[in-house]
């Protein structure tokens, strides 16, 4: 089975090395000694980390983690208006003088905890516009 050092499993999550050695400090993620003495995280134990992680359930201010995108037109902003259809949705962000709108998945709105007075980044690259959560 693979392992990934501490510097591996950190890039992995999108953290420092120093937050994922906390974390394996503080016995969030299970580690091992290989003969030389790295610390090692077994990639299974790694993989429902990630997992637990990414819904929320991980070490204290998971939340905050910086989230990576190749889109960087940003707009910063407050949710106006939700429109929920069956299987899509309208998502309006006011970010300053600029009212975005963006059409996406029902679940992607239900995931994401969008609703009217939510801070939200509308992300705009060519002719799309994503939405993260703030």
């Amino acid at each position: 089975m693979q392992s990934y050092t501490i510097g591996q499993a950190a890039r992995l999550l999108g953290v420092s090395p120093d937050t994922a050695r906390r974390w394996a400090d503080a016995g969030r993620m299970a580690t091992h000694r290989d003969e030389g003495g790295r610390r090692l995280i077994e990639g299974r134990d790694l993989a429902a980390f990630s997992v637990e992680l990414a819904r929320g359930g991980g070490p204290d201010g998971a939340e905050d983690l910086p989230s990576y995108t190749s889109v960087r037109n940003a707009f910063p902003g407050i949710v106006t208006a939700v429109k929920l259809g069956d299987v899509a949705a309208q998502v309006e962000i006011q970010a300053g003088p600029h009212r975005l709108v963006s059409l996406l998945t029902r679940e992607a709105v239900e995931e994401l905890g969008l609703e009217v007075g939510v801070e939200a980044t509308a992300r705009v690259k060519s002719t799309n516009v994503h939405i993260d959560r703030a």
